[in-house]
């Protein structure tokens, strides 16, 4: 081996996940829900009252 090479690196230790990718996509759901202001009524739904069907 030549002077000039660095020596090899050991190799990474890998830890286990502690969260299941189920768990993780469903807390980045749940705060992007919670971070996002809700939405202004829309202006033509907002004039008109839903109509509710007659009791037969």
């Amino acid at each position: 081996m030549p002077a000039t090479e660095p020596p090899p690196r050991p190799p990474r230790p890998v830890a286990p996940a502690a969260v299941s990718m189920r768990d993780l996509l469903a807390s980045c759901a749940a705060a992007e829900a919670v971070s996002t202001p809700p939405r202004l009524p829309d202006p033509v739904l907002a004039e008109k009252p839903a109509r509710r069907p007659r009791a037969a």
